[in-house]
């Protein structure tokens, strides 16, 4: 049972379409968007299962830290949240979302634990 991306030339939309076989596969399908029929399949993402001690393994690599400025709260906070995902993102849950998001935002000095009246 095969799920098909395409790109609508039409409305720009990228709907995935479901076919109940290979068979039914069509040739010309309609986007469920607009109606239109000039539908480009697109290459779709895939997806490596990994055990989870390989993907411990992955996270302890030095070579994933490299474009990591620990200064910089938006490059922490992009790294915790790579972490996050690959760690099972939902079992963290919205807090841990929350937190990253607001770490991202935070000025230098705010993401060091300090305030003006610190200075």
């Amino acid at each position: 049972m095969p799920i098909y991306e395409y790109r609508c030339a039409d409305c720009g939309k990228r709907p995935s379409i479901f076919f109940r076989s290979l068979s039914a596969v069509e040739a010309s399908p309609q986007c469920p968007s607009c109606g239109a029929r000039h539908l480009t399949r697109l290459i779709s993402r895939t997806a490596q299962v990994l055990s989870e001690d390989s993907r411990l393994d992955q996270l302890s690599d030095n070579a994933g830290l490299s474009d990591v400025d620990e200064n910089d709260p938006k490059s922490m906070a992009r790294w915790a949240k790579n972490m996050g995902q690959q760690l099972g993102g939902d079992e963290l849950g919205e807090d841990f979302d929350q937190v990253v998001d607001e770490m991202g935002e935070a000025g230098p000095d705010e993401a060091n634990g300090m305030d003006d009246d610190d200075l």
